[in-house]
């Protein structure tokens, strides 16, 4: 059996200067990381931040550049992009139109409580 979760632009926040929708986590899947679905309007950019996790961008939709660390990378739907914990980044959209991509993240205690999870869910389909 599988799980699905349509992605829902109603239901979208204006956070961190981009709109974005929460994919995951969900109660249906035990996951080691939280994701989700980010659009960066055009003529704008994500704030600046760092974090103590790792992270994935996937460029969706359109032609943005990545700002990391001062460094300025064309980021274009299909590309790919990883941060190590604490680097500096943004997305600058400085084009014409709404700029999608989808980001992953991680950390040592969700990927902790993700193997425990497993664990458990195992150890119960072992007994049934």
């Amino acid at each position: 059996m599988h799980s699905f979760k349509p992605l829902d632009r109603t239901k979208m926040r204006f956070e961190n200067n981009l709109h974005a929708q929460r994919l995951m986590p969900w109660p249906e899947l035990n996951a080691p990381f939280e994701s989700s679905w980010c659009v960066i309007a055009a003529g704008t950019a994500s704030t600046p931040h760092e974090h103590h996790e790792y992270e994935i961008f996937v460029a969706i939709k359109g032609e943005a550049f990545i700002v990391c660390e001062g460094e300025k990378t064309r980021f274009k739907a299909g590309d790919t992009v990883q941060f190590p914990p604490f680097t500096r980044h943004c997305v600058l959209n400085e084009s014409l139109e709404p700029f999608e991509m989808y980001s992953i993240w991680w950390d040592a205690e969700m990927s902790s409580h993700f193997a425990q999870r497993h664990q458990q869910k195992n150890q119960v389909s072992d007994h049934v």
